[in-house]
C-alpha cells in the first residue's frame, strides 16, 4: 500500500517513520510511504502557501494554487484507480476504526494535511476528498491527525505487525473497548492479578476479557454500544454489569 501525505512541514513525519514498526513495514515493502512538501508548489519568491480570508476575520486560510498543483502531481503518477483522497479537517466526520479499516483496502491513501483556518474551499471542489477529524478538539495542524491516520491503517496491513490477531482483538475491533491486561510478576504492591488469568482454562479467561471488555466500554463509551453487535450472551452480561455484579464465569 502506498501512503501520500501532502503537508508543509515533511519532516514532522522523519522520526515517526524511521521508528518500531513503521519502519520495519517500509523496509519490508509492505507500506510505502510519500511525503510532499506543499511549499516546493508555490510560486512565489516566499514559498508561501497561505493568505487572509476575503471577508476579513482572523487567522490566514491555505491557499488554493500550491495545494492544487501538489494534489494533482500527486494524482497524475498515481498508477491505480483504487485511492481516497482525505483532508484533515475539524469539520470533518469523525475518524474511528471501521473508516481505517475501508482506507486499508485501498491500494493508495493520500492524505492533505489542513492547517490554519482551513483550506480554500475550491479544494473540495475540485476534488473528490472525504474531510475527516480525529476528535473535537483544537490542535496546531493536520500532520498529527495525519500521524494518528497513518499508523492507525498500516498496521491493519497483512504483514505489518507479528500477529493479525493483536489487530482484530484491538480496542474498537468490534466496536467495544479492549478488556484490561496484566503480565508478570502476579503480585505487585498487595494488587493481584484476577485468578481467572493464572488458571490457565481459556474457556473460562476468554469469558473474562468479555466481561471486563463490556464492562469498561459501559462505564467509559456507552455510546459504542448502540452499536455494538451484541450475542444474548453479551446482553446478559450486560444486565449483571448494570447490577453491579462480578463474573461468575
Amino acid at each position: 500500500m502506498k501512503i501520500s501525505i501532502l503537508t508543509i512541514f515533511p519532516e514532522f513525519f522523519r522520526s515517526p517513520l524511521e521508528q518500531s514498526l513503521l519502519a520495519k513495514a517500509i523496509a519490508a515493502g509492505t507500506l510505502e510511504v510519500e511525503l510532499v512538501d506543499i511549499r516546493k508548489f508555490s510560486k512565489d519568491k516566499h514559498n508561501s502557501v497561505d493568505d487572509e480570508p476575503y471577508g476579513g476575520g482572523g487567522g490566514m486560510v491555505m491557499k488554493i494554487e500550491p495545494l492544487y498543483d501538489a494534489l494533482s502531481y500527486v494524482l497524475y503518477s498515481s498508477e491505480t484507480k483504487k485511492r481516497r483522497i482525505l483532508l484533515t479537517s475539524a469539520a470533518g466526520k469523525p475518524y474511528n476504526h471501521p473508516l481505517a479499516v475501508k482506507y486499508s483496502l485501498l491500494e493508495h491513501l493520500i492524505i492533505v494535511c489542513g492547517r490554519y483556518k482551513g483550506v480554500d474551499e475550491r479544494l473540495n471542489r475540485l476534488f473528490d476528498l472525504e474531510e475527516v477529524s480525529i476528535g473535537d478538539y483544537v490542535i496546531n495542524g493536520g500532520e498529527t491527525a495525519a500521524l494518528v491516520i497513518l499508523e492507525s491503517v498500516f498496521r491493519l496491513l497483512p504483514g505489518s505487525i507479528g500477529k493479525i490477531e493483536c489487530a482484530i482483538s484491538d480496542s474498537f475491533a468490534d466496536e467495544l473497548l479492549g478488556p484490561p491486561v496484566w503480565t508478570r510478576p502476579a503480585e505487585f504492591m498487595g494488587y493481584s492479578v484476577p485468578q481467572v488469568m493464572l488458571d490457565g482454562n481459556h474457556s473460562q479467561i476468554e469469558g473474562f476479557r468479555r466481561f471486563q471488555s463490556l464492562a469498561r466500554t459501559w462505564q467509559n463509551r456507552p455510546d459504542l454500544l448502540r452499536r455494538a453487535n451484541l450475542a444474548d450472551v453479551d446482553r446478559a452480561m450486560l444486565e449483571r454489569i448494570t447490577s453491579g455484579e462480578d463474573f461468575d464465569g
